[in-house]
């Protein structure tokens, strides 16, 4: 299975110019934890991701050093060149990359490093689990199935 079957294509995005409690406000406004920064392309048509920020980076960076968010742009707290994954990549290859850097997503760019979705590890255990379900049905008709034609 690809990446491009699994990705969520709304993706909340900032700028790196944007004001970091502008950011925080969008997360809660959101149910979220990570905002990928993107910077327009010249036509504006596209975006490519050019880092990522989280509430840890927020918490860890601002909150914890009781300093003011509203003095800091995106930029002077997010992580920079983010590692992204292609919509044709596999989900195994996506997830062995995010096991090598320690994340639970990846924002997901086309052939063009345009950003094009989101892949977290939710995403992938929502499918996992369904098809566990499927393989725990399975042996529970196949069982119900013998004891229908073998009483």
């Amino acid at each position: 299975m690809n990446v491009g079957l699994l990705c969520r294509r709304n993706v909340v995005t900032v700028r790196k110019t944007d004001g970091l409690n502008d950011a925080a406000k969008l997360m809660r406004e959101h149910h979220i934890g990570y905002l990928v920064v993107i910077e327009p392309d010249p036509a504006g048509a596209t975006a490519r991701p050019i880092g990522v920020l989280t509430d840890r980076d927020i918490v860890v960076a601002v909150v914890a050093r009781e300093a003011d968010p509203r003095r800091f742009p995106v930029a002077d707290v997010m992580t920079p060149n983010p590692v992204v994954v292609e919509l044709g990549d596999t989900v195994s290859a996506a997830m062995a990359e995010m096991r090598r850097i320690g994340v639970r997503r990846l924002p997901v760019v086309g052939e063009m490093g345009e950003l094009v979705g989101l892949l977290s590890v939710d995403d992938v255990l929502d499918v996992l689990a369904g098809e566990l379900q499927n393989i725990s049905g399975a042996i529970r008709n196949e069982r119900r199935v013998e004891g229908d034609l073998r009483p």
